[in-house]
């Protein structure tokens, strides 16, 4: 039957919104038409000719790419058909297929990338490693009580408000709000020169400090007063519930040598493999998992307590340093690896909101770049 993009963007941006990208990520729609249906939706780590080939041999109708990693991170002065990019957008094009990044949003969103893989593993999630902090505002408006409903609903459809599962959150008390309008004002309520009483509601209710500017701005649109009284108060950060990495623990400890056992068996086969670091009789219970390169929090997840930490891409000194001071081990796996349980993640998502209407595929294509491992080892991608 075919969903309209836009509709399809709607749903994956309210499962990793593009608000928790990383300052420096490029996150979105890459190319197509909003307004164009689509019949397939294709999941993939990366955008590459080998992932549009198999699309295009067992797609049918007009199809979406959804990527994890953007096709175009870095700035770039030409998408001409003659480059190895540029080929690839031209051909979508040329097709009628878009195509459409969840990034860094999606690392961070819960459930995330780390959250997949932690399902993976057979981890319990009980925690973010690395929680993003929250910036709230607490807003605090005077204004008569019969405009008081009208105030709220502004606030509300401006942003304000929302609390986790909760909506339409607000607190008021009544009292008298009390002002002498000066010459040159132009006073709802009141005469120049003559000290006013009336009856107000203190409104209270909580935003996200980005939402300052079109919050001033719903107020004074729905606040019968020349001059409404608003207080703006920041909160201390708070953690979100979302941020990058997870801490999960497993049902059963079991010896390192085990876990590295588990970690290879349930992610898909590359040429790099699973390698760790640490005494293999040591028991691992608590777990520190990041999808993709994750040596950047490397002090962040020994500080979390954990008996093991599974990322990508770790670093030789890094390591060696960590090796060193720490008793926590480290697992070691192929970056395309730890972020390939995210595609069913992904899939999930769609299927649950037009499982009858969309195809959902995962590619089976490996991105992975490492190909070769010698002669004992090969990867067909």
């Amino acid at each position: 039957m075919g969903v309209r993009l836009a509709d399809i963007i709607g749903v994956l941006d309210g499962a990793y919104p593009p608000a928790l990208a990383e300052s420096w990520d490029s996150v979105g729609l890459v190319c197509g038409d909003p307004d164009q249906q689509i019949d397939t939706v294709t999941i993939a780590v990366d955008a590459t000719a080998s992932v549009l080939d198999e699309m295009d041999s067992a797609a049918t109708g007009s199809h979406l790419l959804l990527a994890h990693h953007p096709l175009l991170l870095r700035g770039v002065d030409t998408v001409a058909a003659s480059t190895p990019k540029g080929a690839l957008i031209h051909r979508l094009i040329r097709s009628g297929g878009a195509l459409f990044t969840a990034h860094t949003n999606a690392d961070s969103a819960s459930p995330g990338v780390s959250d997949a893989l932690a399902e993976a593993l057979g981890l319990t999630v009980t925690s973010v490693l690395s929680p993003q902090l929250a910036a709230y505002d607490k807003w605090v408006v005077f204004v008569p009580i019969a405009s008081a409903d009208a105030v709220r609903r502004a606030m509300f459809d401006a942003g304000a408000g929302h609390i986790r599962d909760y909506s339409d959150c607000s607190w008021s008390v009544t009292g008298t709000g009390q002002f002498r309008p000066l010459e040159g004002s132009d006073p709802t309520i009141g005469t120049h020169g003559v000290l006013e009483q009336v009856v107000e509601d203190r409104v209270e209710m909580v935003a996200p400090s980005r939402l300052r500017c079109g919050l001033f701005a719903a107020i004074r649109a729905a606040h019968p007063y020349e001059e409404p009284a608003i207080d703006v108060l920041p909160m201390a950060p708070a953690p979100a519930g979302t941020g990058l990495g997870r801490v999960g623990v497993l049902t059963t400890p079991e010896p390192l040598r085990d876990f590295v056992s588990r970690v290879g068996a349930a992610l898909p086969e590359t040429v790099w493999g699973t390698r760790a670091a640490g005494d293999p009789d040591a028991v691992i219970e608590t777990v520190a998992v990041c999808g993709g390169a994750g040596d950047s929090l490397l002090s962040t997840a020994v500080g979390s307590g954990v008996d093991a930490y599974v990322t990508a891409d770790l670093r030789h000194h890094p390591a060696d340093e960590h090796a060193r001071a720490s008793s926590v081990a480290l697992v070691d796996v192929a970056h395309w690896a730890s972020e390939f349980p995210w595609c069913a993640q992904a899939a999930r998502v769609l299927d649950a909101e037009f499982a009858e209407k969309l195809t959902t595929r995962i590619s089976p294509i490996r991105t992975d770049p490492w190909t070769l491992g010698g002669p004992e080892k090969e990867v067909t991608v």
